[in-house]
């Protein structure tokens, strides 16, 4: 199911996509929780953020990972229509 919001395509409601040519942000979605529908850009252009957990992963990989969930914790418990929801189970 193909939705476009102001011009631009998405496989669906709720499924990230990269953007490589938007100048700050890494990613998009349209998000939609009920009845509400909010396009939400997240993820910083060309940083390197930890990824998937991975066997064998670094010590300060891990560091990284617990820092970011626990500054942001509180906005991504806010659910679907806040970027840090989407960092977190994109990008983290």
């Amino acid at each position: 199911m193909a939705v476009e919001h102001r011009g631009e395509k998405f496989e669906g409601y709720n499924k990230p996509k990269k953007t490589p040519k938007h100048p700050k942000k890494s990613h998009v979605v349209l998000a939609k929780e009920g009845k509400v529908t909010k396009l939400i850009r997240f993820g910083e252009q060309g940083a390197s953020t930890a990824g998937k957990p991975k066997a064998g992963e670094t010590d300060r990989m891990k560091k990284k990972r617990a820092s970011f969930k626990a500054r942001h914790g509180k906005n991504i418990k806010k659910g679907k229509l806040s970027a840090a929801y989407w960092a977190d189970k994109v990008k983290w």
